[in-house]
C-alpha cells in the first residue's frame, strides 16, 4: 500500500477515461527477426528512424557505454538499472569520430513494458524540460584516429518503468539510443534461485532460474496483470517473456514460477572469450600480432576454434562486457585511448548454416555488419575486421538463424558456467496509462568465491 500512496498523485494524472486491463507482454525482438538468414544488418546505418532499443544510427558513433557508476575502477559495465530514488544516476558516454565537436542533445522517452512509447506527457515523468544539451565533451589526446568524447548524466524521473535515452544531432536526427530501467523499491519481494533442470542431456547444458514474487500491495488479478521478463547477462536479445506463474497463493500474496519445459531455462554456454587490447607495444592475451605503424593501429587476434563438444573450462570473465583502458598513457582512458583495427579469426572446416558474427556488448548484442565474418574456403577460416577502442573485451561467436543468434554451435553449453540473471517485474495499476517496474532482482549462478 505504501507504493500506491506515494504514487497516487501521479496516477491521478495518468488516468484516462477508459483503459483496458491485461496488456500482454510480447517479445520485442520478434518483429525484427529475419525470415531468412542473411537479412539482418545489411542496411544497419541507413534507416534513421528511431528504434526503441539499444541502437547506433551513425557509423561515426563508437564505444557507447551506458552504466551506473560505482566509484571503483573497472566497474563501468554495471547495467543502467536504478531505483526510483536514483541515489546514483546512470551515465551515458560515447565517442564521435572526427576532429571537431558538434551540438548534441539528449532526451528521455517513457515506454511501456513492450518498449513502445507510452501515452504520458514529458511532465508526467519529468520535473524539467525534456532536452539535455550535452556540454561535457572533449577531444581525444594525440590519437591517430581523432574523436570527440561525450558524457551526460540522466536526469531524475518521477515514475518507475522503461526509459529510452536518445541522443540527437542537428535537426533531431537520432545518433544513438539506450534502454534504462528505473524500479520501485519495497513494492514486492523477489526470491530467485538456481533450479534443477529435470531432463536428460539438458541437465548438463541448461541453467534454470526459479523465482517467487511476494507483493505487499493490493494488486488486481496479479496472476494475469503482473508481467515478468527474465534476462541472462543483461541481454535483451534472448530474454524470456510471457512467463506465467505456475502457483498462485492468494492468502500469502505470492506468485511462484517453477517450470518443467525449459520456459525459464537458458543455455549456459561457456565462459566468454576474451582479448586484451589495452596496449599496442606488446601483444596482450589473445593477440597474435600488432602493427603500430598503420592508421589506425592494427591488431591481429590469435586463430580460434569452435568449443562445441569440449569439456567445460573455468576462468574468470566479465560476462560479455568490456573495459575501456590504456596501459600506454596514465590519466583518463576516455580521451587518451587509441582505436585499433582488430581482425578476428575463427577456424571452421566447412561454412556454417548461416552468417557468422562476433557477439557481445561490443556489438550491442546485435548481429551487425561490422562484426560479420567472411569465410575463406582455402584457409578454412572465418575472418572479419572491427574498429575497437583500446580495452579488455569479452565476446562469443554466433550463427544467425531465423529465430535469432545461435552461439551454442560455436561455444558449446555447460550448466557449470558462471552467468548473471536478473528479473524485471511490471504492473499497470487499474485506470492508468503506464506500466510500472515494481520489482527488480539479480542472481549470480555459479558465482566464484573471491
Amino acid at each position: 500500500m505504501r507504493l500506491l500512496s506515494r504514487l497516487l498523485p501521479l496516477l491521478v494524472l495518468l488516468a484516462p477515461a477508459c483503459v483496458p486491463l491485461g496488456t500482454p507482454i510480447t517479445d520485442p525482438n520478434a518483429a525484427r527477426r529475419p525470415a531468412t538468414p542473411g537479412q539482418v544488418g545489411t542496411e544497419y546505418y541507413a534507416d534513421k528512424k528511431l528504434r526503441y532499443e539499444d541502437y547506433i544510427y551513425d557509423p561515426n558513433v563508437r564505444t557507447v557505454l551506458c552504466y551506473v557508476p560505482t566509484g571503483q575502477a573497472g566497474q563501468v559495465f554495471n547495467p543502467p538499472v536504478v531505483p526510483l530514488s536514483q541515489g546514483q544516476s546512470p551515465v551515458l558516454e560515447f565517442d564521435v569520430l572526427g576532429g571537431s565537436g558538434q551540438r548534441l542533445t539528449a532526451k528521455l522517452v517513457h515506454c511501456d513494458l513492450n518498449w513502445q512509447p507510452s501515452m504520458l506527457t514529458d511532465m508526467q515523468f519529468l520535473s524539467e524540460i525534456n532536452e539535455q544539451l550535452i556540454n561535457n565533451y572533449r577531444p581525444s589526446v594525440s590519437t591517430k584516429v581523432p574523436y570527440q568524447h561525450y558524457q551526460v548524466q540522466m536526469p531524475r524521473v518521477r515514475l518507475s518503468g522503461n526509459y529510452l535515452w536518445v541522443v540527437q544531432g542537428a535537426g533531431g536526427t537520432p545518433l544513438l539510443s539506450r534502454r534504462v530501467l528505473v524500479f520501485e523499491e519495497g513494492a514486492v519481494q523477489i526470491a530467485m534461485k538456481q533450479g534443477i533442470v529435470a531432463a536428460g542431456q539438458e541437465h548438463y547444458t541448461l541453467q534454470q532460474v526459479d523465482f517467487g514474487i511476494r507483493y505487499n500491495m493490493a494488486l488486481v488479478n496479479p496472476a494475469q496483470e503482473v508481467k515478468v521478463v527474465l534476462r541472462q547477462n543483461f541481454r535483451w536479445d534472448n530474454a524470456h517473456y510471457n512467463l506465467r506463474p505456475t502457483f498462485v497463493r492468494d492468502a500469502e500474496q505470492q506468485l511462484d514460477y517453477q517450470y518443467f519445459n525449459f520456459e525459464n531455462a537458458f543455455p549456459g554456454l561457456s565462459e566468454f572469450r576474451f582479448v586484451d587490447l589495452r596496449t599496442f607495444r606488446s601483444a596482450g592475451a589473445g593477440v597474435a600480432q600488432l602493427d603500430a605503424s598503420t592508421t589506425p593501429r592494427a591488431a591481429l587476434l590469435l586463430p580460434e576454434a569452435s568449443r562445441a563438444g569440449e569439456r567445460y573450462t573455468q576462468y574468470d570473465d566479465i560476462n560479455g562486457q568490456r573495459l575501456i583502458e590504456s596501459r600506454e598513457y596514465p590519466g583518463d582512458p576516455s580521451t587518451n585511448t587509441e582505436y585499433l583495427d582488430v581482425t578476428f579469426q575463427l577456424s571452421a572446416e566447412t561454412p556454417a548454416a548461416g552468417p557468422v558474427y562476433v557477439l557481445g556488448a561490443l556489438s550491442d548484442w546485435q548481429l551487425r555488419d561490422e562484426f560479420r565474418l567472411t569465410y575463406d574456403a582455402e584457409a578454412r577460416q572465418y575472418r572479419g575486421h572491427a574498429l575497437l577502442k583500446q580495452g579488455y573485451y569479452n565476446y562469443i561467436y554466433a550463427t544467425q538463424t531465423p529465430t535469432g543468434a545461435n552461439s551454442v554451435v560455436w561455444e558449446g553449453s555447460h550448466q557449470e558456467t558462471e552467468n548473471q540473471y536478473d528479473l524485471l517485474v511490471y504492473y499497470r495499476p487499474p485506470g492508468t496509462r503506464t506500466d510500472l517496474l515494481i520489482g527488480y532482482q539479480r542472481l549470480d549462478v555459479n558465482r566464484r568465491r573471491p
